[in-house]
């Protein structure tokens, strides 16, 4: 147990071979620890990973996951590390080591040059990508990426203290709505009926695993979610066809960012989406798939 374990009161689970046998998806141990994924579509598709953003795991892609697999996308998602059913190991959850979880992961499954399409935090990570690893690379669907300056309010910026993070976020999210609950409730503009119940059972099943807090506490203290202007002038430089949703009520990553990201990155194809926010993939997946699975095709 590391010296603050005790203080993340609703972390009661191990994450372990017997556990997995009973979880959805697929394992492959990595460097780092074990990683689930899922991967679907015809064998012989064309390389599709979706990434995902600051802390909800791999089902925020459940229906992009499924209409790109269904077009004939051989369609890869996986937990980053610290996120839903992947290890939480005790290191820097910086861009270094999500840059070698998928770099190996694409070894282990034996893909190549692959798309990848980016929510979030994810953004960062793929833009990182472009930059370490451009030959794994082919094209960049960003969905409302961060790396923007996001207006923090001053109680998540007290996350960042040594011991106050660990206090706040252990002891004080166990009482009432879990203050990560409370913040990605803010991503949906007018979420579908019924999903967020769904989401918020999911979300919450995989939060009892020990070492998620920890993990989201280091992402913050990593600067993962702080404005990098760089690592975008960096992606332009790459060449690489970039294609940009944003939803025009996103409270996460202000709607603002879409002009400087598209000032920064020539050449992206950007796709406004009306009532939306941070998840327009989700809340309108009629315009948001159609758009993806042409670029991704082109």
């Amino acid at each position: 147990m590391a010296p603050l374990d005790f203080l993340f009161l609703g972390e009661t689970k191990e994450l372990d071979d017997r556990t997995r046998a009973t979880l959805p998806g697929d394992f492959v141990p990595l460097s780092d620890g074990a990683t689930h994924y899922e991967l679907d579509g015809p064998r012989d598709g064309p390389p599709v990973v979706l990434v995902h953003g600051f802390s909800v795991p791999y089902f925020i892609w459940d229906t992009s996951f499924a209409a790109l697999a269904a077009s004939g996308f051989r369609v890869l998602r996986y937990d980053l590390y610290g996120r839903g059913y992947s290890d939480r190991p005790r290191l820097a959850n910086n861009r270094a080591l999500f840059a070698r979880q998928f770099v190996e992961l694409l070894d282990a499954l034996k893909l190549e040059q692959v798309d990848v399409v980016a929510l979030s935090m994810g953004g960062v990570v793929a833009a990182d990508l472009a930059a370490r690893h451009p030959q794994c690379l082919r094209k960049l669907v960003f969905v409302d990426p961060a790396g923007f300056d996001l207006g923090l309010p001053w109680p998540v910026k007290l996350l960042n203290i040594p011991l106050v993070g660990e206090f706040l976020l252990g002891v004080l999210g166990r009482l009432g709505q879990s203050t990560l609950l409370d913040s990605i409730a803010a991503d949906f503009f007018d979420p579908p009926e019924g999903l967020w119940e769904s989401y918020k059972r999911d979300y919450l099943a995989a939060m009892q695993f020990k070492g998620f807090k920890p993990s989201i506490l280091s992402t913050l203290r990593e600067g993962m979610l702080e404005e990098d202007l760089h690592l975008y002038r960096g992606l332009a430089a790459s060449g690489l066809p970039t294609q940009l949703f944003w939803g025009e009520h996103d409270k996460t990553v202000p709607y603002r960012h879409a002009k400087r990201f598209c000032e920064l990155v020539p050449g992206t194809e950007f796709h406004s989406i009306p009532a939306a926010g941070h998840v327009p993939h989700i809340e309108r997946p009629e315009i948001v798939h159609p758009l993806m699975i042409e670029f991704l095709r082109r």
